[in-house]
């Protein structure tokens, strides 16, 4: 993965989602296709990826992870943990994943926060810093990724209460970006796009991710997974 030089002075936070990497609960759209097993081993290698932009973008101690499920009872979770060394780690909350968005903003805290989930692993240092940018400019209340299935991949705010209007927007459909960009533009914020990721969830998307970022975990993971089918 390339990696931008860590900031002395970090000044925005990173707050990753994520799963435990358990077959059978994590990757379950691209398990039905490779297995859950392997899925699983795919879903661990992309969070990975995922960490290690993050604490290289800004320091470890700058850095949250909302958890669902437990990393004992799934892949790699010695080196997960390993990996969480000086991070903050909070569970997820229950109920609805929007509801749960708005739970995990609280709990990072004020200041300018980045997230975004496990689904990205050709994430880099640098594309977050891009998010956070026109929010700690003054320029924007939110910033979105958005993402080539109508999804987003990332969501920059200013404060907690900004991720608030995400409360009762319709998750994981093909208008999710649209709806959540009017959301926080009824609640009267401004809202800035970033970068175009694509999110893994299924064979074909972990083909163009693998080709994009082959340097990653997550590439040399699905590189195997695919030699084995």
């Amino acid at each position: 993965m390339t990696a931008a030089p860590q900031t002395e002075q970090a000044d925005f936070t990173v707050l990753v989602l994520a799963k435990a990497p358990v077959a059978g609960r994590a990757k379950t759209r691209l398990g039905a296709d490779v297995g859950h097993d392997a899925a699983a081993r795919v879903a661990a290698a992309a969070l990975l990826d995922t960490l290690e932009a993050a604490t290289t973008a800004v320091g470890a101690e700058r850095c949250v992870l909302a958890l669902e499920g437990d990393l004992a009872e799934g892949v790699a979770g010695p080196e997960i943990q390993a990996a969480l060394t000086g991070w903050t780690v909070v569970p997820q909350d229950q109920g609805e994943f929007d509801a749960r968005l708005v739970r995990a903003h609280d709990d990072a805290g004020a200041g300018v926060v980045v997230q975004v989930a496990m689904d990205t692993p050709q994430v880099t240092p640098a594309l977050l810093a891009g998010a956070a940018a026109p929010v700690l400019a003054g320029e924007a209340d939110a910033v979105l990724g958005p993402a080539p299935d109508g999804g987003w991949w990332v969501l920059a705010r200013r404060a907690p209460e900004v991720a608030r209007a995400l409360r009762g927007v319709p998750m994981s459909t093909p208008t999710t970006y649209a709806d959540t960009r009017a959301a926080l533009e009824a609640a009267g914020h401004r809202v800035v796009d970033t970068d175009t990721l694509m999110d893994v969830d299924t064979t074909h998307e972990a083909d163009t991710v693998a080709a994009a970022a082959p340097g990653t975990r997550f590439a040399r993971t699905w590189t195997s997974v695919r030699g084995a089918r």
